[in-house]
This record gives structure tokens, sequence and C-alpha cells, in this order.
């Protein structure tokens, strides 16, 4: 397990007292062993698709020891004796993929994943291997996270940036493409500071909907009001989620994606109509099927309600996450070899 953060500088990754980080030409100094850990991360946030995220503080954990030739593969936890152990596995590809970015190489590897984030829940899993995956390249390079260039080389691996902006910045981001096409866009993103004691409460179902179905769900076309009435809330949200939380019910109202995700995950959003009803700021998150309720903390930000306190017991079947925001976003520990 990686050190708390309360041991590291929380603003930038670490790579430990007997650490590597070079800069500008210096030699690259190899490792035995890195430690990532990269938390979850909750998108859309309503009316903010494919822009806003949240970093959550639900993690996985990630070792990684470089040696021999090949690749070995753990995994405890979400997705044990699910996901592949080899080469195919996401986290190796996108350490592989660091690797090559950065211009180093490391033949063989050993990795473990100790994994807390449910899979294919809306709550960033493939985010956040890639994410760690990247930044554990950068340390067994022996480099410093450049979490700019991090984003980028996210974004093209997982396709848009919402998710990995707010895994690797932590807090509440807005990310966006820059080019003519936002799938070949170089990705970008904005870490802004949320208000004090935002949490969000996460209601997570057994049932699994895949990325590709939910999206497949959505028009191609949709009308000009609808459109505005989303520009404006996304506008309020951003105000809603740094200072006037009181503002997150109506802020939160989506008419992009997801109704027409119905079809996909029915249970989900009849939680997100009951909940909304009952004035929590509920959403799907991501890509669904979780349900996430935005509001401030029990005991924090007085006289704007009380979350963990204020929100009902899960339905049959479901897991209910109480989580604050993590505000560091991934992080990376490295010992020296020698």
């Amino acid at each position: 397990m990686p050190p708390s953060t309360a041991d590291r500088p929380a603003a930038e990754s670490s790579a430990g007292s007997a650490a590597a980080q070079s800069t500008g030409g210096a030699q690259r100094r190899p490792c035995d062993q890195v430690r990532v850990r990269v938390p979850a991360t909750s998108a859309n946030l309503g009316p903010g698709f494919d822009a806003f995220g949240l970093a959550l503080t639900l993690y996985d954990d990630l070792v990684v020891t470089p040696g021999g030739s090949g690749v070995t593969v753990q995994v405890s936890g979400c997705g044990e004796g699910e996901v592949p152990l080899d080469e195919t596995h996401l986290v190796v590809q996108s350490i592989r993929a660091g690797l090559e970015a950065l211009g180093a190489a490391v033949p063989g590897f050993t990795l473990r994943c100790e994994n807390r984030i449910p899979h294919g829940r809306g709550l960033g899993s493939s985010s956040a291997a890639i994410v760690g995956g990247l930044a554990a390249a950068y340390a067994l390079a022996g480099e410093p996270v450049d979490r700019e260039r991090l984003v980028v080389l996210a974004n093209e691996l997982e396709g848009h940036p919402d998710n990995v902006a707010a895994a690797a910045l932590g807090g509440f981001t807005i990310a966006w493409t820059e080019g003519a096409e936002p799938t070949e866009g170089r990705g970008r993103a904005v870490r802004l500071e949320p208000a004090d004691g935002l949490a969000a409460v996460a209601y997570v179902p057994d049932n699994r909907v895949l990325t590709k179905e939910a999206r497949g769900l959505l028009p191609g076309v949709v009308s000009h009001t609808d459109a505005a009435a989303n520009a404006g809330k996304a506008a309020l949200l951003v105000a809603a989620m740094t200072g006037r939380p009181e503002l997150l019910l109506t802020a939160t109202e989506d008419r992009l994606h997801q109704e027409y995700r119905e079809p996909a995950m029915p249970e989900s959003l009849a939680l997100v109509h009951k909940l909304r009803g009952s004035g929590l700021a509920a959403i799907v998150s991501g890509a669904g099927p979780t349900v996430a309720v935005l509001g401030i903390q029990d005991g924090k930000g007085a006289g704007h309600g009380n979350l963990f306190g204020g929100t009902p017991e899960p339905p049959d079947g479901w897991t209910k996450y109480e989580l604050e925001i993590d505000p560091v976003g991934v992080q990376v520990w490295s010992m020296e070899a020698g």
C-alpha cells in the first residue's frame, strides 16, 4: 500500500525520499518498485456531458516491479478472475504506451493491482487504469509526472478526456479537446477547487452497462432548445460546484444524455427521479448505471444540507458509497535502485 497522502506533498506526484526525478537532460535512473494510487471519478455531473469530472475518495492501488522480459499480472478486488493477466491488461497497455511516449524501455515487470473501483459502473475504472499505468510509466522512466501531458496521452487511449482529467488532476475538472475532430483532438483540462465540504454519495448496482452501449443510445442531433438549456445549466454548475452548492439541484438538470439512456438502465433513471423529487442533486454517474448525489458533507458548510445523513439507504441489490472529493488525483511513489 502507498503511504498516506499526509506523508507526501499534495500538489504534485512524489517519487519518495530516494526518488529519481530527472529534469531537462539529466540522466534517468532506474527504480526497484513503483507504487501508484489513482481515484475513482464521476463524469458529466448532469449537464456537463463529456466535459465535467470529479475525483472521488475510492482508489485503485498499483505496484509495478521491473525485471525480466515479460509481464506478470496479479489482480485482487474488483475485476479479479475477470480481467486478462497478460499484455492485454489495460494497465499494462497504458504502461507500455507511456514508456514509448517517454522514449524509455522496461522489457519486463510484475504488476499488482488492488482494485476498489467497480468495473463497468460509471465510476471511471478504465480511466483509472489508463492514468495509473501512464503515471507508473513516468516513474519507471525516472521522470516526474507531467500532468498536462498525462491528460493528453490518457485522452489518446481513452477517447474522451472527462474522466481521465479528474483522475489525473483531482478535484473538479473541466476537460475539452483541441483539434478538428473531438475523437482526434488534443485532450486539455483545467482543475477548479470544489466548494468546501462538497461530497458525493454513489449508489452502485450489481449490474453493469458498457459505455459503448450507453453511448449508442444517444441521438446524433438534439434541439437548439435542449442544447441552450444544457449550456446554461453547465455554466451554473461550475458556480454551484465551486462556491454555491445550494444551486446543485437546479444546476444538475440535463437534457442531452441521461433520459436517452433509460432503456439501458431503467432502474438508474427511476432512482435519479426519486432522489431529485426529494430535493437531492442526483445524476447518472458517467455512462452509468451508478447514480451519484452531490451535496455538502455532514457537519460542513452549514446551511447547505447534510448529504451523508440525508440520503436514503440503497435499493436491494445496490451498494451505497459515501465519498469525499479527492483533492490530488493520481499519486506516484518510487524506490530507487541501488
